[in-house]
């Protein structure tokens, strides 16, 4: 996942006539409840056996990881992770004046060649973490005054997050958790994390599976998938609206990064959210790409994104009358 870069001015636009801002005191996460009646650890349990036969993402690769086998994401069942710290460079309503709770995930199983944190989600940059660790570094983060804890790059370690999370709750965690994934999910686990995920922040990367495919490691059903994802985060936690103080608390926050010689497909992408999902579904229209990684090897994606693409894609985003817009690139 692509997270907006310090520096970038944001904001909201201020199209969102109708939208009042829901206010938050008394928020409580849904995963406190599940904790509770034992749901959250039964299905972290229940991701868990998945890694015998591994079904997590839409690769479906089938390795055994509870024996140390690795799949397409290069991760087996070991737990392991990057970095965590209070991150400022995301969105707004995320980052208030405590930051969010960023945790990031090593290994990956989209794998583009793009990839801004490829040092992590490819290159293996990591610690081997248990599950104490893990809920360990979320009651840090919250402790240290984040408002949310943000999984970065979650899916194939969903079973640990949801065991982790399980053992924080039991702690003292109660902030809301966000699923900061790719857009290349199975709906069949988003379902699982029903009621436990109270933000997510997807990526809508491409329009087009042939340029998914080139990019992203054959990944041709990208667009397919990802579409469905899309519906079923919305059906579980809604347009995300920010609440009195600023700040996020549930909703579905969509990401598409704009991409040189429109690889991404920017148009369609809109008119797919505009025809199928609130017209307030908010969108960060991200204006940050840069030829990372091996992005030098593909001519199309060897540059950044031009002015002129970047405004044609906020344009159209408004012509197509969505009002919920987090625009990037102001100075532009």
């Amino acid at each position: 996942m692509l997270a907006p870069l310090a520096g970038f001015t944001s904001y909201i636009d201020c199209k969102m006539a109708g939208n009042k801002k829901r206010s938050s005191p008394d928020f409580e996460p849904g995963y406190l409840n599940l904790h509770r009646s034992g749901e959250l650890k039964r299905r972290g349990e229940q991701l868990w056996a998945m890694m015998e036969n591994c079904e997590l993402c839409p690769r479906m690769c089938g390795v055994n990881k509870l024996k140390g086998e690795k799949g397409f994401c290069d991760a087996n069942s070991t737990l392991e992770i990057s970095a965590f710290h209070p991150h400022y460079g995301e969105e707004k309503p995320l980052v208030g004046k405590g930051g969010s709770g960023t945790i990031f995930l090593t290994n990956c199983s989209l794998r583009c060649v793009f990839c801004i944190n490829w040092e992590i989600s490819q290159g293996g940059e990591g610690s081997e973490r248990t599950i104490d660790e893990f809920a360990q570094m979320m009651l840090s983060l919250q402790k240290r005054g984040c408002h949310n804890i943000n999984f970065v790059t979650p899916t194939h370690y969903s079973p640990h997050i949801l065991l982790a999370v399980d053992r924080a709750a039991s702690w003292g965690l109660k902030v809301p958790l966000v699923y900061n994934t790719c857009g290349w999910e199975r709906v069949e686990i988003l379902k699982i994390l029903d009621g436990i995920v109270d933000i997510y922040l997807p990526d809508f990367k491409y329009a087009d599976g042939k340029m998914a495919a080139r990019y992203s490691s054959g990944a041709f059903e990208y667009p397919e998938l990802t579409k469905k994802a899309l519906l079923e985060m919305h059906r579980q936690v809604g347009v995300a609206k920010p609440a009195e103080d600023g700040l996020m608390y549930r909703g579905l926050m969509i990401r598409h990064l704009v991409m040189p010689n429109d690889v991404s497909g920017t148009k369609e992408v809109v008119d797919w959210i505009a025809a199928n999902l609130p017209k307030n579904t908010y969108l960060n229209i991200m204006s940050q790409y840069r030829p990372m990684y091996k992005a030098s090897d593909y001519p199309k994606i060897s540059r950044p994104i031009t002015r002129e693409e970047y405004t044609t894609a906020v344009n159209h985003a408004r012509k197509a009358g969505l009002t919920n817009l987090d625009i990037q690139g102001y100075y532009w």
